[in-house]
């Protein structure tokens, strides 16, 4: 372990690099990091390192000063091009003189960034696989996992500013985004003939073993539509995705459920959860949204781990499937597999839960 970083107190932190470089849920839930630095370091510059695939999800996060990204397409560009972008980007996070680094992530490029900008604190996690000279040389002081394997990813992510010993700690995730974003979304709405209160439903996911089966979303929406409710469907971009929202379509009423399967941005698709009165979806990006927005929420659950995973301070229900069947291990588990593990779980089950979550 390296020697601890100055007491705080004796320096001064104005300026303050976050480094996370994952998927889209795991910046969401690098907020509660950001809202925490914020509320100890009120006056600092607060910025961001991050894949620009993941952008949209801290773009209108009014605690960032700055977002700093890495284009996972640089490496198609050739050797060259590639390494005079690497370079511009240490250039930019030097200039910046960050007094503090807190590097999240798990990668050697991560480190090895983190030990480029010359900040005096630069904390990371002491994990297993990366314990040697180079890792423990790039980081001041390197924090314990004992226990991670116990905690919400939230909490995992916290535990790396124990060293600061800040007296407050924010735990909220915060999905940010822009009256703009509501009134494309809101526009939306009224061109497909939605108007008052409505149900937000998202059954995709970018892995299908993580979603429901569409006869068994398909009867959910059916049923609620038949009480009155009004349903929107929401997916990615993703063709996949698309078709199988077009698949619940064709078996759901004509009237009272629309669609707008890949027309939002990440933005967009939060100002919609954040104006619905219910979201019902499956182990996603949007799930972790409507937790973040406190949107009442049906969450199913699969064969993810539910204890770094599940939605962190949601309102409503957690539907796990492991509840009504055997789940295999998680870290055994074949991405690419067409098995639905989530049709373990009752049709009428998630139809009660929505009603009592309405209710």
């Amino acid at each position: 372990m390296n020697d601890a970083p100055a007491p705080v107190s004796a320096t001064p932190i104005q300026r303050i690099l976050i480094v996370k470089l994952r998927h889209h849920g795991d910046m969401l839930l690098t907020t509660p990091v950001i809202n925490t630095l914020r509320q100890n370091y009120p006056d600092a510059q607060i910025d961001i390192l991050l894949y620009k695939e993941t952008r949209d999800m801290l773009a209108s996060n009014p605690a960032l000063s700055q977002i700093f990204v890495i284009d996972r397409q640089w490496k198609k560009q050739g050797t060259k091009a590639h390494l005079g972008h690497e370079l511009h980007l240490i250039r930019q996070l030097q200039a910046q003189r960050y007094d503090l680094v807190v590097n999240l992530a798990d990668q050697w490029r991560s480190a090895l960034i983190t030990r480029l900008t010359g900040a005096r604190i630069r904390l990371g996690f002491d994990f297993p696989k990366r314990r040697g000279i180079l890792w423990r040389y790039c980081h001041t002081q390197l924090v314990p996992v004992a226990g991670h394997e116990h905690l919400h990813t939230v909490e995992q992510n916290l535990s790396l500013l124990q060293p600061l010993g800040l007296p407050e700690q924010n735990q909220q995730v915060t999905m940010s985004y822009s009256p703009q974003d509501w009134q494309a979304s809101h526009q939306l709405l009224q061109q497909n003939g939605v108007t008052g209160s409505y149900i937000v439903v998202q059954p995709t996911s970018r892995w299908f073993f993580k979603c429901w089966s569409e006869e068994k979303m398909a009867a959910t929406i059916s049923a609620l539509q038949a009480e009155g409710h009004q349903l929107v469907l929401t997916s990615g971009p993703d063709a996949k995705e698309q078709d199988m929202v077009a698949q619940i379509l064709k078996q759901c009423p004509q009237q009272g459920v629309v669609s707008l399967a890949g027309q939002l941005t990440l933005r967009q698709l939060a100002a919609l959860i954040d104006h619905a009165k219910l979201f019902i979806g499956v182990d996603s990006v949007p799930m972790h949204m409507a937790a973040a927005l406190q949107t009442p929420c049906v969450a199913l659950f699969g064969p993810s781990k539910l204890v770094f995973w599940r939605p962190w301070q949601v309102i409503g229900q957690v539907i796990w499937a492991g509840d009504y069947g055997n789940l295999p291990d998680p870290d055994a588990i074949d991405t690419g597999t067409d098995q639905r593990y989530l049709d373990l779980i009752p049709t009428d089950v998630v139809i009660a839960a929505a009603r009592s979550t309405l209710a």
